[in-house]
């Protein structure tokens, strides 16, 4: 049976600003139709590997195809106009001379005027925009803004689109419904998409794969369910999601001797026993249970409406993160009891034995 080949290839890139080499031997490949993100601390390369694809950053090392085609190698690049990916970026960079349409409309120069005017009403259509083709930019709003960015980007009909921290101008609540806007538009005209962004819960609502990015190197690129409850890396464990290491030990390779109990979890390990390791305990691992084998004081609270996040002090003193149901209202100091369910048991080696 053929396999189809990815849409995207991204073969051991390296970019580099002067001596400084900021992306090292990446790669990725991202079949049609998927939307995939980027993310990672500030300063780790993602926007630069978003420019890499776009062609907006030349390569020091490595290529990079698109259907098969290669647009970028060392020394030599299909101009960016040239390679049928349109981009989103964070400023929404609309022309504030033009009107909508004429915004919208940029791409298509060269077009009959027909099918010009019908693409552009069918991308205002697409983002929601209907009968606005005559405001112009500063008559909208900052997420009406985005949208007309959006339909730009859309509308000349390109094979990769790529999102570099398109919502991050907005406020909180807006930017978490576009984020979700935009996603279904995506999945709808079937667009396969990158996005870059700061917000891990912005890139699992949007994407089906993303790859956390650390100096310049993707460290894993996996689902979000699997990057959350299965780390590849410490790096990666400590990034995603919330949540505390633990002490421990190995007893035996499926059991945890730690500050928070002995704990069995859903894998086999493959070190010794007695191996000191530290545990990953996630909030959502802490349940309160009245009955609970574990005392613990509540040490500080954050409100978060359907729940509240409790940082609890074992009797060990080690500190871990738990929600309980808001209605389950403690206060500073209180002793609570709870139990650990951990299903997904994340250990690595402590790191100074596996610095040994």
């Amino acid at each position: 049976m053929t396999q189809t080949p990815p849409l995207l290839e991204v073969r051991g890139i390296r970019c580099a600003y002067g001596r400084n080499a900021v992306v090292h031997d990446l790669s990725l490949h991202l079949p049609r139709g998927v939307i995939a993100g980027l993310v990672g601390p500030s300063g780790c390369g993602k926007t630069t590997v978003l420019r890499a694809i776009a062609g907006l950053q030349p390569l020091v090392a490595g290529e990079i195809l698109l259907e098969g085609r290669v647009l970028s190698g060392p020394g030599a690049a299909v101009p960016p106009e040239r390679r049928g990916i349109g981009m989103v970026f964070q400023e929404h960079t609309l022309f504030p001379h033009l009107s909508i349409g004429d915004n919208v409309a940029f791409g298509l120069r060269g077009r009959p005027a027909a099918e010009r005017r019908r693409t552009v009403e069918r991308m205002l259509a697409l983002v929601g925009l209907e009968g606005l083709a005559g405001r112009y930019p500063h008559e909208l709003s900052g997420g009406q803004q985005q949208r007309v960015a959006l339909a730009r980007a859309l509308a000349p009909g390109p094979r990769l689109l790529l999102l570099d921290e398109p919502f991050s101008s907005l406020d909180v609540e807006l930017r978490q419904r576009l984020a979700l806007e935009v996603r279904e538009i995506l999945v709808r005209e079937g667009i396969t998409a990158i996005l870059v962004t700061h917000d891990q819960g912005e890139a699992f609502a949007i994407c089906e794969r993303v790859g956390v990015m650390h100096a310049g190197r993707i460290l894993q690129w996996d689902t979000p369910y699997n990057l959350y409850h299965d780390p590849a890396d410490r790096f990666v464990a400590d990034f995603i999601g919330e949540g505390v290491f633990v002490a421990g030990r190995l007893v035996d390779p499926e059991t945890l001797e730690t500050e928070a109990g002995v704990l069995r979890g859903d894998r086999a390990y493959p070190w010794p026993p007695g191996t000191a390791v530290d545990v990953l305990v996630r909030p959502d691992d802490v349940v309160p249970d009245p009955d609970g084998p574990l005392a613990a004081i509540v040490r500080n609270k954050a409100f978060r409406g359907a729940e509240t996040l409790y940082t609890l002090e074992l009797p060990t003193g080690a500190r871990v993160l738990s929600l309980f149901p808001s209605h389950l209202d403690h206060g500073i100091g209180e002793r609570v009891r709870v139990r650990v369910a951990a299903d997904h048991l994340v250990a690595f080696p402590r790191e100074e034995e596996a610095a040994a």
